[in-house]
């Protein structure tokens, strides 16, 4: 088997980030340091991943976080500062599909199912994402077509995404906006070049999962028919 699919099969990571581990110096197959993703490995071989020993998990589980801001999405930081892994009480090593930034708020995924995170991370896929955004004034259609069609967002990168609700609401907008790719920062980008004013950003649909009355900062598994619904993708 492939060493980054025995890793991501293991729940230590998805794919991808089993490649990004890989090629960045952090696998070990039998106490020696291996570079390349597609090195062979057997359930004999002793790999470990930043030295922990990677054991295949014999349960899946996957669930659905309402992030508060404030939270980093990742497993450890070195500069200490708050990460979602504090907001969970698993014996299971789970892991974030995908990120949400610091001052982002709503729907996270947490798994140990590397299949899983793969199938809804995977560029090819163009699994939709749904946002909330609450901005000083809603977009003209001029706008929502420039953001619909391509919008310039720095860094030699392009921004895109689909308005599909605006509403006003105490003064303000409440904007419902739909991604199918995963910029860093993209909205936030994409808000700063359309010279409008974010006050909050939360998510609330990954794909077809949807952020339901789970409070925040709390979290709950997902049910068997949302898996489902998720394989079918």
């Amino acid at each position: 088997m492939r060493l980054n699919k025995f890793i991501a099969q293991s729940g230590a990571c998805s794919r991808r980030q089993a490649d990004k581990s890989v090629q960045g110096g952090s696998v070990t197959v039998n106490g020696s340091l291996e570079l390349n993703p597609a090195y062979q490995v057997t359930k004999d071989d002793d790999v470990r991943l930043d030295g922990q020993k990677i054991i295949h998990s014999q349960t899946f589980r996957t669930i659905l976080m309402n992030k508060p801001e404030g939270y980093i999405t990742t497993m450890h930081d070195p500069l200490k500062r708050k990460t979602v892994m504090e907001l969970i009480d698993f014996k299971e090593r789970l892991f974030p599909i995908g990120r949400l930034d610091k001052d982002t708020s709503g729907l996270l995924l947490l798994t140990n199912n590397g299949y899983l995170a793969n199938k809804l991370t995977h560029p090819k896929n163009k699994i939709p994402r749904i946002y909330e955004l609450e901005i000083d004034k809603p977009f003209e259609n001029w706008e929502k077509r420039k953001i619909a069609k391509n919008i310039y967002i720095g860094q030699k990168e392009w921004g895109r995404g689909e308005i599909i609700e605006q509403k006003k609401n105490k003064g303000r907008t409440i904007v419902l906006m739909r991604l199918h790719q995963g910029k860093k920062r993209e909205i936030r980008r994409i808000v700063y070049r359309m010279k409008r004013t974010l006050f909050s950003l939360k998510r609330i649909q990954f794909g077809p999962i949807r952020l339901d009355g789970t409070p925040i900062g709390s979290y709950r598994e997902l049910h068997e028919s949302e898996i489902k619904e998720i394989s079918r993708l």
